[in-house]
């Protein structure tokens, strides 16, 4: 291997068979000859936090969105000095992601101008803009959630003629459609518009830290601003809440002994203690139980179902709760140590400072709580309500396309690019317009087919983590923060030999633990982890919370000291080392682990 560079994006095979992939994605989305140099003169990263998987066609959308979102409030609205915003390519089936930097200091210098008047002001209006924006948001939720597919009718119903509505039911599928796609374009919108600028404040309070401290390391800044009571919790919280009020009323027992959801809400309706519980959880599960249940970043793929919509998973976490109770064990999360943790920390450092620097550095500390606050709690709000409900309304298209016998399967649709999904539509809707038949699997057939195929092939190929030319530095806040994409990490995939039995990341979370370790790549199999496990996953979200209070420490192949895995870590105590790349395919369940949450190591010390 070349030791200055990655593999070119145009050296890259696809398995055999597989040749014809790219015609299965938007072709803006591919490299291609005319922008060759320019492809083969950029770092790329594959995007394991979002995109762990082979995108299907349709799903592409997701990725659509955050490259346009993230990139323009980077680079157009709020000018951030050092960087533009982050390319993406798609190569074999995979995002590879290109953080761009402002090319020279001039220019760096203009644009922190800007910033500074720009960014500036949501500083100085956080609170009541977050207000507004929590506001805006669940506003577009709600008009996401009803909206309605339903299959075509033979005859359309008299209210059409005798309200004067003066369109068709055909007309309003095609309307639902295109409007559920700008909702999604315009909440991402919002998806970034305070998250780049929380990060910034971040990586300021960050690099102040670091050069008044210069012994300090990235957790223990991270910890002075932990210990918050935060929306993002609140599915896990509603749970233990549910789990406490079960024993409360004495059905625990009836937890424990049931799995099927259907029996146990069927039992719970026998006696009135059984019927309040059962009230309690339907009011409680919407919004709160519309939890995505990807595994890793939610919201990225059409196949993985809520909370809401698979009641086992949150059962099955109400059952585990009910079990560590009534054993004595404290299941809530420990809060208030880590915010007196915090608090101590904090302190101690400030007094390190000269008296006259002090009310800067107060200033930076309530900045970086503000914005941890949205930092985290945004996912819950477009992550998780906003994009589950619209991979739910799009599988609810999907059914109204077989029902109508347009496809053969429900899977078929997202084989299609979104825009060819419009086609579709429209083809279905003019046969059924005229009474006459849409041309529909005659044309899909083949093509979805091929695709099919070819999306199980691109499966069975290993992705590099890098590609192109090194950065010689890389600086855009989101690749640092989220992703645990950094200069030191860059130049460890370029220079270090791995160990097979030692893994370097990213410290998450510090503190030191030994334990076996549970492997899992799937929410589904969250059910099989013990007490004092070490949880080694691709990445985690959300929908992974009830699994902390009872594991020791987390490896993640993705993110970056601010994903969602390190912050969790950080407010339950836990150790976590993020970034690793390849632990879920290097670590076996049972291996015993030693997990070095401060340095960012993983050791193997023993087989299965």
């Amino acid at each position: 291997m070349n030791r200055n560079k990655f593999p070119s994006p145009f050296e890259l095979k696809p398995p055999a068979g597989a040749e014809e992939w790219q015609e299965m994605y938007s072709w803006y989305h591919l490299t291609t000859a005319d922008r060759r140099e320019l492809d083969e003169s950029r770092f790329w990263f594959q995007d394991r936090l979002h995109h762990p998987n082979v995108l299907y066609p349709y799903d592409e959308i997701f990725s659509e969105c955050w490259w346009h979102a993230l990139g323009v409030f980077n680079t157009r609205i709020f000018a951030l000095p050092p960087a533009f915003g982050v390319d993406q390519r798609v190569i074999n089936g995979y995002l590879y992601a290109s953080p761009i930097p402002v090319p020279n200091q001039e220019e760096i210098g203009k644009r922190a101008e800007i910033y500074r008047k720009r960014a500036g002001h949501y500083y100085e209006n956080w609170n009541e803009i977050y207000k507004e924006w929590k506001k805006k948001t669940t506003a577009k939720f709600e008009e996401l959630k009803i909206i309605n597919f339903e299959v075509l009718p033979d005859l359309e119903d008299e209210s059409l003629v005798f309200n004067h509505v003066g369109s068709s039911s055909g007309h309003k599928l095609i309307e639902q459609f295109s409007r559920m796609i700008l909702i999604m374009y315009e909440t991402f919108q919002w998806h970034f518009e305070l998250l780049n600028i929380g990060y910034a404040a971040y990586l300021t309070f960050f690099g102040f830290c670091r050069e008044a401290f210069p012994q300090i390391n990235d957790q223990t800044i991270s910890l002075m601003v932990g210990g918050m009571d935060i929306d993002i919790y609140r599915p896990d919280d509603e749970l233990k809440r549910l789990a406490k009020k079960a024993i409360q009323l004495n059905l625990g027992q009836l937890f424990i002994a049931e799995a099927n959801p259907t029996d146990i809400f069927a039992n719970l309706e026998v006696t009135s203690a059984g019927k309040q519980w059962l009230k309690d959880w339907q009011q409680t599960s919407d919004p709160w139980f519309r939890v995505a249940t990807d595994p890793g970043h939610p919201g990225g793929y059409h196949n993985y179902k809520t909370w809401l919509e698979d009641p086992q998973i949150p059962l099955a976490y109400v059952k585990d709760y009910i079990i560590r109770l009534q054993q004595g064990e404290d299941i809530d999360r420990p809060t208030e140590k880590i915010k007196a943790e915090r608090n101590r920390i904090t302190a101690e450092y400030r007094a390190l400072l000269a008296e006259e620097d002090q009310p800067g550095f107060d200033a930076m500390v309530d900045l970086a709580r503000r914005v941890f606050v949205y930092i985290e709690e945004h996912m819950l709000y477009i992550d998780h309500w906003m994009w589950s409900t619209f991979w739910q309304k799009s599988r609810q298209l999907a059914k109204v396309f077989v029902t109508m016998n347009y496809f053969q399967d429900a899977e078929d649709m997202f084989f299609l690019q979104r825009h060819e999904v419009m086609e579709a539509l429209y083809d279905l809707v003019a046969g059924w317009s005229v009474g006459s038949t849409s041309r529909g699997w005659g044309y899909w057939g083949p093509i979805i087919a091929k695709r099919r195929k070819i999306y199980e092939l691109l499966k069975t190929w290993e992705a590099p983590p890098a590609l192109g030319k090194p950065p010689e530095a890389v600086t855009e806040p989101f690749t640092v923060m989220l992703w645990g994409i950094t200069t030191e990490k860059v130049n460890e995939w370029l220079h270090k030999e791995s160990s097979p039995n030692l893994l370097t990341g990213i410290s998450g979370s510090p503190g030191i633990v030994e334990g076996p370790a549970r492997v899992i790549n799937d929410l589904s199999q969250l059910t099989t982890v013990r007490e004092g496990e070490i949880l080694v996953c691709p990445s985690t979200s959300p929908s992974w919370s009830p699994v902390f209070s009872k594991i020791a420490a987390t490896v993640s192949d993705a993110g970056g000291i601010m994903s969602h895995t390190a912050i969790v870590c950080r407010e339950y105590g836990l150790p976590a080392v993020v970034g690793i790349g390849n632990a879920v395919a290097t670590i076996q369940t049972g291996q015993r682990l030693r997990v070095d949450g401060t340095k960012g190591t993983v050791e193997i010390l023993n087989g299965p």
